[in-house]
């Protein structure tokens, strides 16, 4: 679409940097208010998000350096070319946890009620990035004749050129929208602590598991098991699975207790 957002002289501010940046604002935002309402120290909260941030940033790039190594062997120095898109949303979800639980025991904060907190602005988050995706022309759809496909023109996309194919980065966006509306709707509601998180998880991982059967082919995305599934779709419907799973147990085990 529109790769390159501005350009003053030889300075290009890229569209995907943009929406990235945009991405992690809002969610830091909105999950601030959220540690808020709870009683979360707001200065220690604010730096577990930053702290986070950078390791999804890194997570998620690193596993998509790795599904794609063939073409950064041979530029390596495009490893650090955030701009130009190609994060690996599962890779940034795993380190930022590991991270996040760290931060957590470190500073004795409430794991399962500040994982709420995170799982508020998570999915707008998310909203955004794949708007950002878009722009670039990163994890790209498959051809399509649908009316509403779209073609990539701009020869700075990372998607294959005047090739009709699914919006697939537009269906996570607005199906992640939707995930942000049920986990906002909840946040009074919930039964027990940790069932936004656990919602999150278990909606996000049924959306991408969902989206990855309109992705191209072409787009590498990691091994691919019992012949069709790639390693992406396999870890989002792993994710799906177990956090559904632990969700149902602990709503059956909570089920007496009033709404919140």
């Amino acid at each position: 679409m529109f790769p390159v957002l501005l350009k003053i002289g030889p300075v290009k501010i890229f569209t995907y940097g943009f929406f990235l940046a945009l991405a992690f604002l809002s969610a830091i935002y909105l999950s601030g208010r959220e540690a808020r309402r709870l009683g979360i120290p707001t200065q220690i909260f604010y730096d577990l998000c930053f702290y986070s941030v950078l390791a999804a940033i890194v997570g998620s790039r690193l596993l998509y350096v790795l599904l794609e190594w063939p073409a950064f062997a041979e530029h390596p120095w495009k490893i650090v070319a955030l701009w130009e898109g190609g994060l690996v949303f599962h890779g940034g979800l795993i380190l930022a946890l590991v991270v996040a639980f760290y931060y957590m025991h470190v500073h004795a904060l409430p794991r399962r009620t500040t994982l709420d907190a995170l799982a508020v602005g998570m999915p707008m988050g998310q909203f955004f990035g794949r708007i950002g995706c878009f722009m670039a022309g990163c994890c790209y759809g498959a051809p399509s004749n649908l009316p509403w496909a779209v073609t990539f023109t701009s020869p700075e996309t990372l998607c294959p050129l005047k090739v009709p194919v699914h919006p697939a980065q537009l269906y996570e966006a607005f199906l992640a929208l939707g995930v942000f509306g049920v986990v906002y709707w909840l946040r009074t509601r919930k039964r027990f602590e940790g069932q936004l998180m656990l919602t999150y998880f278990f909606l996000a991982g049924t959306v991408r598991f969902t989206v990855e059967f309109f992705r191209d082919l072409s787009d590498y995305r990691g091994p691919v098991f019992f012949g069709w599934m790639p390693a992406t779709q396999l870890v989002a419907l792993s994710i799906a699975l177990i956090s559904g799973a632990l969700l149902l147990y602990f709503l059956r085990r909570f089920k007496a207790r009033p709404p919140r």
